[in-house]
Parts: C-alpha cells; sequence; structure tokens
C-alpha cells in the first residue's frame, strides 16, 4: 500500500508561547461551588499541563471538582459557551488523553470514596481513588480488582475505567469491561446515569430519549453487518483499546448497560465516570515466581506457547536493554546482577494457586517446560514475599526506569502494541529491524508476554523536522507492521492522542464512523476532549510533543509518571513532586525561549507552592522508580535561597544549640501558662512582619517545653556489664514535652520512657557528653544552612566517635525523623558507626528482656513516619505496637503527616492538608489510644484528629510497670 510520510514543521519553527493570560468563562465559574478551586494562576497551569505521557498542552484554567452535580452544572456551561473539557485524576497516562489546551478538570482530589460491600466481592470506587488504595481495602477480605496496571500505586478508577486498563495478569477475563457491574457516569447534558440502577433503562429513555434512539439504531447497524461483527469478534479477542468499545455493541442489548460499557475505554471522550461498582476477583494466597534469562529475545518468545499452556499467571517480557537498564537500579534481582548483558532477555513467570498441592503442581508442569528451554541460568522458583518483591518492583517500575535513564534532554516515547501470540516473535525480531532502519538504537521492548502485548520506547528530542519525519516514519511502519500481523496497535494504554490518526487504519471505514456516531450522539457540542480517540488531523501524533527541558541534576531524570504524587503531603494543597519539577521545567522552557515576565511569575509563586510547603520528607522518593528525591531538590533551591542573615542566625544557633533548646523549651512552657489566643495572636504579628516561612505560628495544642537531655547524666539503664550501645536522645524532647498519659496525668515522653526500660531489661547505654549541643542536623539541612549544618556535624561526628569507641558501639536515638538524620550526617561524614532507632531497638534487645506482657489496650491507632518507612523501621514499629495492644490498626490512609521539624508551625495549612484522609479514617476507628515513633509527629497527629498521640515506647513502658 502506497504511503505518504508527513514532513512535520520542526519544533524549533515553532513559537514556544507563554501560557496567555486566563480566565474561566463566567457560566463555567458561577457552576463551581467555590473561586478557590478555580486556578488560572500560570503556575497552576503549567504544573497540571504535564502527565505521563510525552504531550504538552496548557490547560487555560484548572477546575478542582467538588462532585458529580458540580462535573454535570461545568458540562452543560461549557457546552453553552462551547469549552472545551478535560477529565485528570491520576495523570499516569501514556496516550495524551489527559492533556488539553482547554479546561482541565481535576477529579483526583475529591473523588476518593471507597465502599467495600458484600465481604469484598463487589467494591464501589470514586474516580479519584487509586488501585493500591482500593486493593489495601480489599485485601483484608481476600479480594482485589481485577485490573492490575503496573502503575497501582498511582494510576486511579477514574483512569482505569476510562482507558479500560489491564496490566501483568488480568488479560481481557478480568479488566474493567468484564469485571464491571454498573457505572455512575454524567453525560455533557447534564443527565447522570445509575447503569445499576433497577430503573436504569427507564430513566435513561426519558432523560435522554433521542440519544437512546438513536444508540439503539446504531446497535443494530452493527449487528446486523456479518463484516463489522467478524472484525470485532477478532480485534477484541485480544486485548484492545483502540478506539471506542464496539464489542459492547454486540455484548448488551439494553441502554443503560450498553452506554455503561461504550463509556469503558472512552477515555474522558464521552461522559464523566463519577463512580464505578467492580465485582472483585478472589487473591489466591498461593504464589510461585522465577525470574529466568533466556540467550536472546527470540528464544525467549518462542518458548511462550509451551509456558502459556502451563497454566502460568503471569508472564512478563524484558528484552537486553531493560535488563542492562535493571541492573544499575539500588537492589536488583540477583538473578541479572553481574549478568553480562549482550542480546539476553528475560521472562517474569508467576504462578497462583489456592493451595499449596496446586500450586506444587503448577510449578511443577512450569520446571517441566523451562528444562526443554534454552536458560542461560536453571530456572529457580520461589514463593518468598520479599524475593518475589523484588522480582516484581524490577518489572512494575521498568518503564520508569528505562526512561529515566535516557539522555538528558530527551523525550521517551513509549508504544503499547498486541498481536497472536504465535505471531509475537516475529513481531519483535521485525520491531529491532525497525529500530536499526530508523535509528532507534536504544529502544527496548518489555510487556505481557503472555497476551501478546509488549511495550516499547522511542527516545529522542522530536524536535527538528528530520527528527519528526523519522518518527512519522518509523510510526507508519510500526503500524503496517502490526495489522499485517492481526494484532491492535493499542493494547492497554488508550488511543488518545498517539494513536488517533489510525483508528481507521485498524477498524476500517464502517466501524470508524460508527465510532464517530457514538460520539455526536453522547457529546454533540465536542466539548470533551477533543483530538482523543476520534481525530481527523493525520498528523496529529506529531504536535505538541513534550521537550524535556534540562534542568537541577537532582531531578532531571524525572519521567513526570506520577508515581510519587499520592505519597506527597502537599498533593492537596500546592504541588506534588512531579509537579515541583514540570515547574521547574517550565521556568527552563521560560527562560530559554526569552519569556522572562512568564519566568518570573512562575519563579515568585513557586516560592510558596514549590519550596515554602514541601515536607521534604523524602517519600517520594520511596515510590519513585528511579529514586528522585524532589525534596533534595527543594533543599537546594532553599540553600541557594538563604539570606546571609538568617543563615548567620542559624550558624550561631548551631554553635550555642544546648541554649537555643533550652530557650525554645522554656517558651512553650511559659506559652503554655498564658492565654493561648495572646501568643497566637504575638506570634502572627511577627509572622505578618518577618514572614510565614520564618517565624512559627503558636496554637494551643502545642505542648509546654521539654527537659534537658543531660539530666540522663553519662548512662542510662542498669547492670554491671559494659554499655552495649550509646544512646543519644533526640533534642525535640527538650524543645518539646510529652503529652499526657491519661485524664490529664502528665507524660513522662519517650526519653524517660526508654530509661525506665532500658534499666528494667538490665541493659546500660552511655549518653555523649555534652549531648544537650548535639543534633542531628535536620533543621539545617531542611532549611538550607549549610554553614549551620557543617557546625554541627563536626560536634556530632567527635561526640559520637568518642562515647561509640571509634564506631564499636551502636547509637541510639528516640524520633524517627532524628534516626534518619544521624545516619546521613554520620554517612555524609564518612563515619561507619551503627544508628539504630529506639523502637527497633527495643524490639531486638529490650522486649526478650523484658518477659511477658500484658496487652495495656485493645485498639491502638498506629501512624508510622515517613522517617520509618525509609529506615524500614515499620516491621518492628508494629511488632512493639502488638506487645501493648490486642489489635494495631496502621490506617489505609496513612501518610506523611507534614508536620516536617516546624515546618507545621511555619504553614499549618501543610499539616492540615496532609493529614485530613487519615484524621478523619482515625476518628471513625475509635481506637483507645493512638501512637506514633516521632515527637512533631505526634503533635501533627495529635492537631489533626483531637486525640493525644504518644511514642509507642512511652505505651510499652506504662505495660511493663512493675504492680504496686
Amino acid at each position: 500500500m502506497a504511503r505518504t510520510i508527513a514532513r512535520p514543521q520542526p519544533a524549533s519553527a515553532r513559537p514556544r508561547r507563554a501560557p496567555a493570560t486566563a480566565a474561566v468563562p463566567g457560566a463555567i465559574a458561577r457552576a463551581v461551588g467555590e473561586a478557590s478551586r478555580i486556578k488560572t494562576r500560570a503556575i497552576d497551569r503549567v504544573a497540571y499541563a504535564s502527565d505521563a505521557s510525552h504531550f504538552l498542552l496548557t490547560p487555560q484554567a484548572v477546575v478542582v471538582a467538588a462532585d458529580a452535580a458540580e462535573v454535570g452544572a461545568v458540562m452543560r456551561a461549557a457546552t453553552a459557551g462551547g469549552s472545551t473539557l478535560t477529565f485528570r485524576s491520576g495523570g499516569t497516562s501514556l496516550s495524551g488523553q489527559a492533556s488539553t489546551e482547554g479546561i482541565l478538570v481535576d477529579v483526583r482530589q475529591r473523588f476518593r470514596r471507597i465502599d467495600v460491600e458484600d465481604d469484598g466481592r463487589r467494591v464501589r470506587v470514586q474516580p479519584g481513588a487509586t488501585v493500591r488504595q482500593v486493593n489495601a481495602r480489599l485485601a483484608r477480605y481476600g479480594h482485589r480488582l481485577g485490573p492490575d496496571p503496573a502503575s497501582e500505586i498511582a494510576c486511579t478508577i477514574g483512569g482505569v475505567v476510562n482507558n479500560n486498563s489491564s496490566g501483568m495478569a488480568c488479560g481481557i477475563t478480568e479488566n474493567t469491561y468484564q469485571t464491571l457491574e454498573s457505572l455512575v457516569f454524567v453525560l455533557p447534558s447534564g443527565t447522570v446515569v445509575d447503569s445499576g440502577a433497577p430503573d436504569a433503562d427507564a430513566a435513561l429513555r426519558a432523560a435522554e430519549p433521542e440519544l437512546v434512539e438513536r444508540l439503539m439504531r446504531l446497535r443494530e447497524r452493527v449487528v446486523s453487518n456479518p463484516a463489522s461483527v467478524a472484525t470485532i469478534r477478532r480485534q477484541f479477542a485480544m486485548k484492545n483499546t483502540m478506539g471506542y468499545a464496539v464489542n459492547a455493541f454486540l455484548d448488551f442489548d439494553t441502554p443503560a448497560q450498553l452506554l455503561a460499557h461504550l463509556v469503558v475505554g472512552s477515555e474522558g471522550t464521552l461522559a464523566f465516570v463519577a463512580e464505578a461498582t467492580y465485582r472483585t476477583v478472589p487473591i489466591l494466597p498461593r504464589i510461585s515466581t522465577a525470574l529466568t534469562v533466556f540467550p536472546d529475545l527470540e528464544a525467549a518468545t518462542r518458548a511462550l506457547p509451551d509456558l502459556v499452556a502451563t497454566g502460568a499467571a503471569t508472564l512478563e517480557l524484558m528484552d537486553a536493554a531493560s535488563l542492562r537498564v535493571g541492573q544499575a537500579l539500588a537492589g536488583a534481582p540477583r538473578q541479572i546482577t553481574g549478568l553480562p548483558v549482550r542480546d539476553q532477555a528475560a521472562l517474569l513467570i508467576e504462578y497462583h494457586a489456592h493451595g499449596d498441592d496446586e500450586l506444587a503442581d503448577l510449578v511443577a508442569r512450569g520446571a517441566r517446560a523451562l528444562s526443554a528451554l534454552p536458560l542461560e541460568t536453571p530456572a529457580e522458583f520461589t514463593a518468598d514475599a520479599a524475593e518475589r518483591a523484588v522480582a516484581w518492583k524490577l518489572r512494575k517500575g521498568l518503564y520508569a526506569s528505562v526512561a529515566g535513564a535516557r539522555p538528558s534532554g530527551t523525550t521517551a516515547l513509549l508504544e503499547d502494541v498486541v498481536v497472536p501470540v504465535e505471531r509475537l516473535a516475529g513481531t519483535c525480531a521485525s520491531l529491532q529491524t525497525l529500530f536499526d532502519r530508523h535509528g532507534y538504537g536504544d529502544s527496548v521492548i518489555f510487556g505481557h508476554a503472555k497476551d501478546g502485548n509488549i511495550h516499547f520506547m522511542l527516545t529522542d528530542r522530536f524536535e527538528s523536522a528530520d527528527q519528526l519525519a523519522r518518527y512519522a516514519a518509523f510510526t507508519e511502519d510500526m503500524v503496517e507492521l502490526v495489522l499485517d500481523a492481526g494484532g491492535n496497535l493499542k493494547a492497554e494504554h488508550g488511543t488518545g492522542r498517539v494513536m488517533a490518526p489510525y483508528v481507521r487504519r485498524q477498524y476500517g471505514d464502517e466501524l470508524a464512523d460508527v465510532m464517530r456516531e457514538l460520539k455526536r450522539l453522547c457529546d454533540p457540542s465536542g466539548i470533551l476532549n477533543p483530538g482523543v480517540i476520534v481525530d481527523d488531523d493525520p498528523e496529529a501524533h506529531l504536535k505538541h510533543i513534550k521537550l524535556a527541558d534540562p534542568i537541577e541534576a537532582e531531578a532531571d531524570r524525572c519521567v513526570e509518571c506520577g508515581y510519587c504524587e499520592p505519597v506527597c503531603p502537599s498533593r492537596d494543597l500546592t504541588l506534588t513532586p512531579r509537579q515541583r519539577i514540570v515547574t521547574r521545567r517550565a521556568i527552563a522552557r521560560a527562560k530559554a525561549s526569552g519569556d522572562d515576565a512568564l519566568a518570573r511569575e512562575l519563579e515568585r509563586d513557586y516560592d510558596y507552592a514549590g519550596i515554602d510547603t514541601c515536607a521534604v520528607d523524602g517519600m517520594c522518593q520511596t515510590a519513585c522508580p528511579v529514586l528522585i528525591n524532589t525534596g533534595a531538590l527543594v533543599k537546594r533551591l532553599r540553600r541557594e535561597d538563604a539570606g546571609r542573615v538568617a543563615s548567620s542566625a542559624w550558624t550561631g544557633a548551631a554553635h550555642a544549640w544546648g541554649g537555643a533548646t533550652r530557650v525554645a523549651s522554656a517558651g512553650l512552657t511559659l506559652a503554655d501558662r498564658m492565654p493561648a489566643a495572646l501568643v497566637t495572636a504575638a506570634t502572627d504579628v511577627g509572622r505578618a512582619v518577618l514572614g510565614a516561612d520564618t517565624v512559627p505560628r503558636y496554637t494551643d495544642d502545642l505542648p509546654r517545653g521539654g527537659r534537658a537531655r543531660s539530666r540522663l547524666g553519662e548512662a542510662v539503664g542498669s547492670g554491671d556489664e559494659a554499655p552495649v550501645a550509646v544512646f543519644l536522645p533526640a533534642c525535640v524532647g527538650t524543645m518539646f514535652g510529652p503529652a499526657d498519659a491519661a485524664d490529664g496525668v502528665p507524660g513522662i515522653g519517650v526519653t524517660e520512657a526508654f530509661r525506665r526500660l532500658a534499666e528494667r531489661a538490665g541493659v546500660r547505654l552511655v549518653v555523649p557528653d555534652g549531648v544537650d549541643t548535639l543534633c542531628c542536623s535536620t533543621p539545617w539541612t531542611s532549611k538550607g544552612y549549610a554553614g549551620g549544618r557543617a557546625a554541627m556535624s563536626r560536634r556530632v561526628v567527635a561526640a559520637v566517635g568518642e562515647a561509640s569507641r571509634g564506631g564499636e558501639l551502636t547509637v541510639v536515638t528516640d524520633a524517627s525523623s532524628c534516626t534518619e538524620g544521624f545516619v546521613h550526617l554520620l554517612a555524609d561524614a564518612g563515619v561507619e558507626t551503627r544508628v539504630e532507632d529506639a523502637v527497633a531497638f527495643a524490639e531486638r534487645v529490650l522486649l526478650p528482656r523484658l518477659g511477658a506482657i500484658a496487652p495495656r489496650v485493645d485498639t491502638l491507632a498506629l501512624h508510622p513516619t515517613c522517617s520509618s518507612t525509609q529506615l524500614g523501621l515499620d516491621p518492628a514499629l508494629r511488632r512493639v505496637a502488638a506487645a501493648v495492644a490486642r489489635e494495631v490498626v496502621v490506617p489505609d490512609s496513612w501518610g506523611c503527616c507534614g508536620f516536617a521539624g516546624d515546618r507545621g508551625m511555619l504553614h499549618p495549612e501543610l499539616t492540615a492538608a496532609a493529614t485530613a484522609p487519615e484524621a478523619a479514617e482515625v476518628r471513625a476507628l475509635g481506637a483507645d489510644a493512638h501512637a506514633s515513633c516521632n515527637r512533631t509527629c505526634e503533635l501533627g497527629m495529635t492537631r489533626a484528629t483531637g486525640a493525644d498521640y504518644r511514642h509507642v515506647l512511652e505505651l510499652l513502658e506504662e505495660a511493663t510497670r512493675p504492680a504496686p
């Protein structure tokens, strides 16, 4: 077939316009209940502009929707005024379906309700909840969602429904289309449809008679056409997210269910999905996994039919380029560590079963099949959860990891195709030929081989005419290759903008026209997501390609996948880590294009949104596949912005830290004795004069001051043996006194609790000389005061070196954030002294010596901290908590509290936003006690919930007190 290859206009010739001054049409503004939820500033629009795809369009404005009724009102106003709308929830879509130059509607922040029903057999979910959050609720019932996308940490139900996402194991039998029970959706007219209501069809006919009549005629047109039926049967026998789900015309004959299933996979072009009810899938508890390495990609793909026949639940393919990237990641699987990768490819094979005997039978079948195949090393199956997690971390983070390894300044394009399994080996070989032919030598292939579904990545600047023409020519060859193999051009990532020009090529004129008619029926004014799925422009996929402008090294390799967003404390207040990074790129882009006014505006607003309200807690790194800690970038920016006066003051504080902590303690004690309103008013005046990021705000929930650490003397504990460790209590215990134990009885605090526990356990720990002057240096690190940190580091290194006998003794501290701070401080100084949190020390050393402990409370609400999570402390924290409580509950919505040292007093709105979901869950729980492992986090959670949070070791001390 003759093809014409477009030669697009080079990006360098296109003006890189700054976002124009934006305004929301009056009718839409009136439809939104609160003006604060309408965002028109440049920083808001550029922050939302980027999603995980390789497209970049800047919205005219952002509307944070409150509920389905409001979305309906906004759609009616948009229809009347000719505005266009695009819905955004998780922003993990890869094909450009969540980007727009119109109005972007955020349906993540206020749409997170999850209702588990029928003992987990059903779940009703709003679009802003992530797959991981839903599965966490379902796990206690032994069920899960059918769709299992690799981005489950961040992708939301809204995206899963609208893209008909699948994933590793679900294939075409457990995706949203197959497991959806009902859908609540809102049409552009404002009509709300609940397909699960008993009168759903009658209500839809009454509200939208013309739509129903034409929809049923359209169905008749499809089912009466044998060619259309044959095409649908063939294309949907595989994974298929190309175009609309026209298989619904064959599967459903009632209006409400037909329309609901047409909305599945419609990418926000037909309706707003307000709620989805899923039939869940039972969790098969017995699992065994093997990461097998083949000599090359052909050998791995040729093995697929035999391995599929063994009943494997998953067969995940990774080519040689993928393995090379994986080897460079921290904690890479041992099967590829040290492997001299040439042409090898790997299959991650997994079997799921109800019981051990069934699993053993499946594994035996797999082992027999593998024994006849050419493997680099013998296959080893494991049921060990930790080993399995290592292998899956590699696979699930592969897209972002590979993209993160791309050359700086290049853009990563991830394509997603499917062919019949028996054609996969030949297709992969031909793809590699295309990579060579078109000059994409560093491309990778990976994916869900069991389904014939593979992903491949291209990296380039995609900027010049030659670069875009090369991409256009490659795309044409790839389309021809996949369609000639009887495949689909999109398997699970959605059509989006990237494949919209090829819908007609895959389906033919008749079904393409059916899809266009469906769009006109549901969205006659064309207000929803124009350019997605249906697009007449044959070069649409070559436009609006995102250029990855280089920025600071700490964040330059970010691929904007959005995995970091659900764990960010400021996600519902200002910016997420991804948005902090894309705004830095927007600033760099503005400067490069000479738009100094825009750059200044973005930098001005970035001070608060990007810097002041970042908790620098590092939780983003725990979710990032390429281990970016956006907090490190913010710390750098704080260092660069640190004023000379403030820096000198904080350096002075480092030199006189003992006195500074005593002054802070005395100040809080004095404030505790005065009328709270008076003290708060005084700090508010100071904040108005000196700045909110300089003067902390006093509130009546703050405690009195604590006691000096030097009161401990030279050692704590008892016994005649030599000290087993160094005890370096945290200075936050000096500044902030303990919470009351119960009914107004003064608490003793964690430092005193640890002292008493050590004494009861018969162990002795030495206390460093000058302990009052020592600090983990986190205040200086987080604020960017390098001079003060250096001064404190020198003092701590000297004191710890002497007390620990040159590193012979472990250093124990009693606040998790300080434990993490000391770990980094000593490591940065090249000191190899082991640092252990007091909770871990208690679990390892004290509990075995304390004997039997009677649980003190029935239900304990436990708040791990960002530091305890990053330190790997949480298992020990749970075990200590389990010693004092019959039931320990970590809320499903747990997250960093955002108190972040003094950040919760400088910007209390950060803590309020960060804790809101967890606080609501804690209040509903009605626990008997509340605990954490860090004093400032305890303050944050106390403020959020109204319940006194105390250190878990305080509860342990009370549970082990001798009987009176």
